[in-house]
């Protein structure tokens, strides 16, 4: 497969903060890569860089001569007075095209994606239809290369699932997003942006199911690896304490042994520190049986019925997954349950003093964007109230991994994920009976999102939550209900509810949730002569594997402008790469075996 673009030896800081350092990517044809990693790592950064519209600190940007690229931002901004058809007119207007196959193509995409009219005006459209907009003018240029930020993001499940079927006839792209059942479905490769690897990121060929094995593989020989420099640390620092003398060749070459191992292993300590996000919602603990009873509610807008005769009731413990297409009233439910508007027909009832908190789909509703962090989780004074005890801001900003230095910047500032980290904070302060919330995974990480989903199934009180995220929906809810405009037909789960709207069996249904790595069970034994004679030797192999990845890294960055010379280094690294990697794993086996 030909190389199309490659990120070589890619350095970016943002002030004294690096997002990344020496870090390497390619896209070649027929692959697909999904791009993850915490919020705040620099993959929105990464992304720009690899589309040319942001330059790194150091390292090369190289794409081959004449391969058109296409990239669709996070944010789906038009023009005032653009129209559907003007978006995609504009799209195809810099490309060698006839007249009549631009209109076709035009004309083709319109139907493909799903748009009734050309003449409609994007700025009527919802959010998830402007994504889909923006999807739709990147796809008609038949990019050879797409780069997608957050393609999910706003889109309703039905339109998740085109995408998916577009994205499985592209040519290659490269996509961010924390979608797990879109990364299972859509990914041949997985590539993880986080400073706990070396060179930043850790790459694997695969879904995400294969990506979690490999990773657990690669930390687990990560720590025996530290574990071991600890113990040779430990060691060495003994013997220097006794104060050698280095007047031999022998001691002076031990000392500076010794230094290389303690950098080493500060290295390896560094990267291994990590955080995740502390949710936990306050709940009332309340035992009343029926928090919030609706019966036979309807309710039409804009002269379509979005749903009639629907009754719902919430008792602690139940968990409601809401799903629907764009437009079929989730969030008008939402509101209906709240109280902040009402039906057109049948009642809702609320236990007496009961406390709602909602998370809205909006959060420029809720976060103003040039308030500080600091009295956008604290208004007054210096602390919050936590389940009744005071806790310093800045402490409270910690535990959703804010920095101290961020207290005083504007909410403008911070990217979609710790927005929404805020809203999470600002949220658990509240008592709740039940929680209304609207779309709360967009832009969080899939270490933030594993939290969320435990603290929600810890929840005593009663959920009612929207999400496009499938595996969340599946995860969490105990009931899924279905908005298609009539009374709200009941399902069990997700899944169920998207088998019940296949029409035609060629149609490819979700799978079930990633399967996480499993531990070996089988029995272990000693090692074997050869297998001692490998073990004994394992440690100087990692070290000159290591130094021959290092040294073609080196290659790369000196390679300048020469893209004959910086593709063969950079395919030369990738193999150094992987016998890294495989080294590890061989490693981690033997341990294990004499661990037993």
């Amino acid at each position: 497969m030909a190389i199309l673009l490659i990120g070589a030896a890619i350095t970016k800081s943002f002030g004294a903060r690096p997002l990344f350092e020496n870090l390497s990517v390619s896209i070649s044809e027929g692959e697909r890569t999904g791009l993850i990693g915490p919020n705040g790592s620099g993959k929105t950064t990464l992304l720009e860089i690899l589309a040319g519209r942001e330059e790194p600190d150091s390292g090369v940007r190289a794409l081959r001569k004449l391969t058109r690229l296409a990239y669709v931002p996070q944010d789906s901004i038009f023009a005032p007075g653009d129209t559907v058809g003007s978006v995609l007119a504009a799209a195809l207007a810099g490309l060698p095209l006839e007249p009549q196959e631009r209109t076709a193509r035009q004309e083709m995409m319109l139907g493909r994606a799903g748009f009734e009219s050309a003449a409609t005006p994007a700025a009527s459209l919802s959010g998830g239809w402007r994504k889909r907009l923006a999807i739709a003018a990147a796809l008609v240029t038949e990019p050879d290369v797409l780069l997608l930020d957050e393609p999910t993001n706003h889109l309703d499940l039905d339109s998740i699932l085109w995408l998916e079927n577009a994205l499985l006839a592209a040519n290659a792209c490269m996509v961010v997003t924390h979608d797990r059942y879109f990364l299972e479905n859509v990914a041949t490769q997985m590539m993880e942006v986080n400073r706990i690897y070396p060179q930043s990121a850790f790459q694997v060929a695969g879904n995400y199911s294969e990506f979690l094995e490999r990773r657990a593989d690669f930390l687990e020989a990560q720590a025996k690896r530290q574990d071991s420099l600890e113990t040779k640390v430990k060691r060495e620092v003994e013997w220097l304490r006794r104060g050698p003398k280095a007047r031999t060749g022998k001691s002076r070459a031990r000392i500076d042994s010794a230094g290389r191992l303690i950098e080493e292993l500060a290295d390896v300590t560094a990267r291994s520190r990590t955080s995740t996000a502390q949710i936990d919602f306050t709940a009332s603990d309340r035992k009343t049986k029926r928090l919030i009873e609706a019966k036979g509610i309807s309710k039409t807008l804009g002269g379509r019925k979005l749903f009639q005769d629907l009754d719902l009731v919430l008792a602690p413990g139940v968990r409601v997954g809401l799903v629907g297409a764009n437009g079929s009233g989730k969030t008008t439910l939402l509101k209906i349950l709240e109280g902040e508007i009402a039906p057109d027909e049948g009642s809702v009832r609320c236990a007496d003093k009961l406390q709602i908190v909602s998370f809205a789909q909006d959060r420029h509703a809720y976060l103003d964007p040039e308030l500080s962090l600091r009295r956008t989780l604290c208004p007054e004074g210096d602390s919050v109230m936590y389940r009744g005890r005071p806790t310093h801001v800045a402490g409270w900003a910690k535990r959703f991994l804010f920095l101290d230095e961020q207290l005083e910047m504007p909410m403008a500032r911070f990217s979609g994920g710790e927005r929404a980290r805020a809203m999470i904070a600002r949220l658990m302060l509240s008592t709740a009976d039940v929680l209304l919330l609207d779309e709360p995974t967009n832009d969080l990480d899939i270490p933030t999102l594993e939290v969320l989903e435990d603290s929600l199934l810890e929840f005593p009180g009663a959920i009612v939550l929207v999400s496009h995220d499938r595996y969340l929906l599946d995860r969490v809810s105990t009931v899924v209900v279905g908005l298609d405009g009539g009374n709200g037909e009941t399902f069990a789960d997700y899944s169920q509810w998207e088998s019940s709207r296949i029409e035609s069996p060629t149609q490819k249904s979700p799978d079930k949730q990633p399967r996480p790595p499993t531990p070996d069970d089988g029995p272990k034994r000693k090692l074997a002569y050869l297998e001692q004679r490998e073990w004994d030797a394992m440690e100087e192999k990692i070290l000159e594997a290591e130094h021959e990845l290092a040294a073609w890294h080196r290659e790369m960055q000196e390679s300048g402008p020469d893209a004959k010379r910086l593709t063969e280094a950079y395919e030369r690294m990738q193999q150094a790469q992987k016998v890294v990697e495989k080294l590890y794993a061989r490693w981690a086996e033997l341990e294990a075996k004499v661990a037993k």
